[in-house]
């Protein structure tokens, strides 16, 4: 039998909430993403390295990459990749203007999300819209 907890065993201290007890909103979803999508960012420009190293090799290292990167996996990884870099600007600027004092409150908040999502999503298919409408 243990005895309760004191100053001298110690304060008694709230048990670690988990998962199912928060509920998700908007803010948290935005820095989950955020985030990840820093990540993406980061593992996508190797792509971008890959094809300045296989540009500088000549035309046959090129065309290695250029098959991948017509591949469906390759577009694929191109498309996700486009939709951090959209996503993880849109949030940089909501960023930005937060550390204006504007946007502070947590209905603001969430309604900038939710712009972030709409517009970030919007600029990622208008990209690809145009790429593959005119090449």
């Amino acid at each position: 039998m243990s005895s309760p907890q004191t100053p001298i065993n110690g304060p008694l201290r709230p048990l670690s909430p988990h998962l199912q007890i928060w509920k998700w909103s908007m803010n948290m979803a935005l820095s989950i993403f955020h985030r990840a999508s820093g990540i993406a960012l980061s593992v996508g420009t190797l792509m971008l390295v890959w094809m300045l190293v296989a540009a500088a090799g000549g035309s046959e290292s090129y065309q290695g990459f250029h098959d991948f990167a017509v591949s469906w996996f390759g577009q694929l990884c191109l498309f996700g990749w486009t939709g951090a870099l959209f996503f993880h600007i849109c949030s940089g600027v909501r960023h930005l203007i937060m550390d204006t004092g504007r946007m502070i409150t947590i209905p603001a908040a969430e309604k900038a999300g939710m712009v972030i999502f709409i517009v970030s999503i919007a600029l990622t298919l208008g990209t690809w819209g145009c790429l593959k409408f005119f090449y």
